[in-house]
Parts: C-alpha cells; structure tokens; sequence
C-alpha cells in the first residue's frame, strides 16, 4: 500500500500527458510546448521508478543488485534539467539564446548523469537496498559520491528553480502567477526534501542514525512537490481556457432567464433546435444569444422606444451607470413588448407593414446585464405589469 503513495501521483502525471498527446503533431516545433510534454512523462517515470515494487522488479530484471539506484537518480537529474529548460525557454527573450542556454542546462545534467553511473559501476553495492540505499550505503566508497552527487545536482536545481520563479512571480499577473507559486511551492518542498536526505545521510556520515528521515519522510514529500511542480507548469497553459469556457457558462446561464421568456413566444428562430450532450460552452452560448436575437426580432412589432426612454431615465434615477441604465431599458422595453404580444393573440400588430427593429437593442456582449435587469430590476417589473408605464412617466 505504501507504494500507492508513488504510484498515484505517477498516474496522474502520466494521464496529464496522455490528454496532451493529441495536439503533440501540431505543437512539436514549440520549445515550451515540447519542454512541458518531457516534463511530465519525466516526472512521471521518477515516481514510477522510486517505488520499492518497480525498483524490485528492475534489479530483478537487470540482474543487478540496486541497478535501480542509479537510475532513478538519473531519472530524477532528467527531471531538474527539464525543469530548468522549461523555465529557460518559459522567460521568453532571443530565441537563440535560449536554445544554447537550454543546451548548456542539458549537457550539464548529462555530465552528471554520467557520472552517477560511473560512481555506481565502480562501487560495491551487492546488498540490494529497496528503501534506504541512500543511508545503507552513505559510508561505502564512490556510492557514496554518488548519493552526494545526486543530492547536490537535485539542491543545486531546486535552488535555482525556486529564486527564478519568485522573482519572475512578483512581475507577473494572473495564471502565470498562479503557476509561478505553484512551481516554486514545489521546490520549497524539493527543498525539505533535499534537507531531509543530507540530515539522514549525514547522521551515518556521523555514526548516528536518523534514516528515517529518508525512508519515511522525503518520500511523500518528493510526490506532492512534483505533482505541484507539474500542475505550476500545466495551469498557465491551461487555466486560460478554462478561465474562458468558465465565463461562457456563466454568460449561458445569465442568460437563462431572458432565454426563456422568449422562448416561450411563438415565433424564435431556433427554438426547437437540439444541441448534443457534448456540445461546448462556447457553442451553447452561441446558440442561447441567437436564439435571443432572433426572439427580439419576432417583438419588434410591440417594442415601445417611448417607454425604452422612460426606463432608461427611471435607471439614471437610481444611479446606475449609462451601460447598466441601457440595460434596464432594454429590459423593460422587452417585458412590456412579451406584456403587449400576449394580449394581442390575433397578432393584429403584425398586420401591415413590419416596423423596423429599434436600435436600442445591441449586440450580444450586454445581453447578460440585459438578463439580470430583465430578472431582478423593479422598474422591469413594473414595465411587465404595465407595457402604458411609459406614459406615467412622462412630463
């Protein structure tokens, strides 16, 4: 079960490439874009490889004791190289400079990589270790420069990391912000994820043991930082798009309440069109805006412009602003318009010839101030009530 504390988080990183895969062909010339796909299947498979189950299975299969070691601290130096190529190519500025700073951060790290393997090779690790190698083996020759190498190439990243991101954070706005403090509540967590494996290493180094320090407590640690590390990366690409079909849910269910009154008239356009279950935000809105403009068409023959002024002064009365008192107006002027409709079954204000829709009604982008007055404004009520208010409020 405690495997599940690796697993898990693994899962979910992998699941978030997974739903990135589709737009890989048409984004794979974009260096964030292409950063961020690396940095979530590495992080990923570090989780995936730090689990005692998986680490079994590859010492198992490789036929060497602890095999694992190396790589998942290889795995793990992949991981703080993407992460700071992403944050390279993230800042933005000359291209070209960006790419051989990238190419210097990955070289780097593969140096190490190299080495981690090398130290591995020439050292004596022949007990196999699933949980505390790093403490068992901290006084062993070369595995333990390995060890230390891996910790301070991991100190070295998060470190760096951390102070680009919060004094990146402290300049920026909105969901780059939000992803900028994700990233570096990550690395903080890095940190203590760092300080706790130099303390249980260095106890052995002191001929004292603390490895519970490493075996018990950085693992949980590591999973949540990578999975907020990831998520600081993801929001900012994501959260935008978000942000947008949240506010299009919003305006679609604003709109219900003027929707429906029309909707209920005879003749709206649209009104029996269908839309599938897996129709987009976007999509629904557009459809609930037409089929209002549509539904002001079939009341322009009982649309009063005398009371649509009334209304509006009415409005300026109470104090609201010119957009809003628009609102109201526009409001009234459609409630006493349904008012009229409903007692004129005949449709005798359709004979002759169509009068032409007034100009007070606008475009779809104050449709929901329109709703909300339509819904909530007393002087949309009493308009409703009495479609002749407008003559009480004359001088």
């Amino acid at each position: 079960m405690k495997d599940l504390g690796y697993y898990v988080p693994a899962v979910l990183l992998a699941i978030g490439f997974a739903c990135r895969v589709p737009g890989m062909r048409r984004t794979w010339r974009d260096p964030l874009l292409r950063t961020v796909n690396a940095l979530l299947i590495v992080a990923s498979s570090v989780l995936f490889f730090a689990a005692p189950t998986t680490i079994a299975l590859v010492n198992r299969v490789t036929g060497i004791p602890n095999f694992s070691a190396p790589l998942v601290y290889s795995i793990l130096t992949a991981y703080n190289a993407a992460c700071l190529v992403m944050i390279i190519n993230w800042r933005g500025g000359p291209a070209e400079a960006a790419r051989r700073a990238g190419l210097r951060c990955v070289a780097a790290y593969a140096l190490v990589i190299v080495a981690l393997f090398t130290l591995f090779g020439i050292g004596d690790a022949s007990e196999e270790r699933l949980r505390d190698l790093d403490t068992h083996y901290a006084n062993t020759p070369y595995i333990r420069e390995m060890i230390a190498l891996y910790l301070v190439a991991h100190c070295i990243a998060s470190l760096v990391t951390t102070v680009l991101c919060w004094k990146w954070s402290v300049r920026v706005h909105g969901w780059l912000r939000t992803g900028l403090v994700l990233i570096v509540s990550g690395y903080l967590l890095n940190l203590v994820f760092d300080v706790l494996k130099f303390l249980a290493v260095g106890a052995r180094w002191a001929g004292h043991d603390w490895d519970g320090l490493s075996t018990d407590a950085a693992p949980p640690v590591a999973s949540v930082s990578a999975l907020l590390v990831a998520a600081g990366f993801i929001v900012p690409l994501v959260g935008p798009r978000l942000s947008h079909t949240w506010q299009s849910w919003s305006a679609y269910r604003r709109l219900g309440p003027l929707w429906r009154a029309l909707r209920a008239g005879p003749t709206v356009a649209g009104g029996s069109v269908g839309m599938a279950w897996w129709s987009s935000a976007e999509l629904r809105l557009t459809y609930r805006e037409a089929g209002i403009l549509d539904g002001f068409l079939s009341l322009a023959p009982y649309f009063d412009l005398a009371l649509h002024d009334a209304a509006k002064s009415a409005a300026y009365e109470t104090g609201a602003d010119p957009r809003r008192a628009k609102a109201v107006a526009d409001a009234a002027m459609i409630a006493a318009a349904l008012t009229a409709r409903s007692h004129d079954p005949q449709g005798l204000a359709l004979a002759g010839e169509p009068p032409e829709a007034p100009t007070a009604i606008e475009r779809a982008r104050d449709l929901v101030l329109v709703s909300e007055a339509f819904r909530t404004s007393p002087i949309v009520e009493a308009a409703r009530r009495d479609p002749a208010w407008a003559g009480s409020k004359q001088p």
